[in-house]
């Protein structure tokens, strides 16, 4: 006779692999980074509430749009006696991370239109382009990266680096 899940009023780490899409062994990181919570049954095997599923499809959610675990563990720590998340939670968390979120949004555009714009000239030279860095002002700076801080000025995109210069 096969057992329903949806009945059992914990699931084993096999269950809830299934039903959350996740491996087993994500499941266990997950626990160790007290992202989740299990408890242990006679023969000492892990036991999750149902709820977990819930906690789950957040913090995957969260992933997806570029959240760090460590910062979705510190908003799951902030919910009252550490509950599972509700849709009034999610709405209050993201509205919090959106500002995050577009920040990421306007550096990746900002790359994507650099390196389109600096392929499509021809050179590579991140010393030399005229475009991405003109008269090497990025070596003044110092080491590292920056084009990718915010704030950082755009080149004029119509403006094209001369081949050699």
């Amino acid at each position: 006779m096969t057992v329903d899940a949806c009945t059992l009023p914990t699931l084993t780490v096999g269950q809830l692999a299934e039903r959350s899409g996740l491996a087993v062994s994500a499941l266990h990181f997950y626990e160790r980074s007290g992202l989740i919570r299990s408890t242990r049954d006679t023969g000492n095997r892990r036991r999750y509430t149902r709820d977990t599923l819930r906690r789950l499809a957040f913090i995957r959610a969260s992933q997806r749009v570029g959240i760090p675990l460590a910062e979705i563990k510190q908003a799951l720590d902030s919910l009252p006696r550490r509950r599972t998340p509700r849709e009034a939670d999610w709405f209050t968390l993201s509205t919090k991370w959106q500002r995050r979120l577009n920040d990421q949004i306007e550096q990746l555009t900002r790359l994507r239109e650099d390196l389109t714009n600096c392929i499509g000239c021809g050179c590579l030279s991140f010393s030399r382009c005229q475009l991405v860095n003109a008269d090497d002002v990025m070596a003044a700076e110092g080491a590292g990266a920056r084009r990718l801080e915010p704030g950082t000025p755009r080149p004029d995109p119509y403006e094209c680096c001369p081949l050699g210069a």
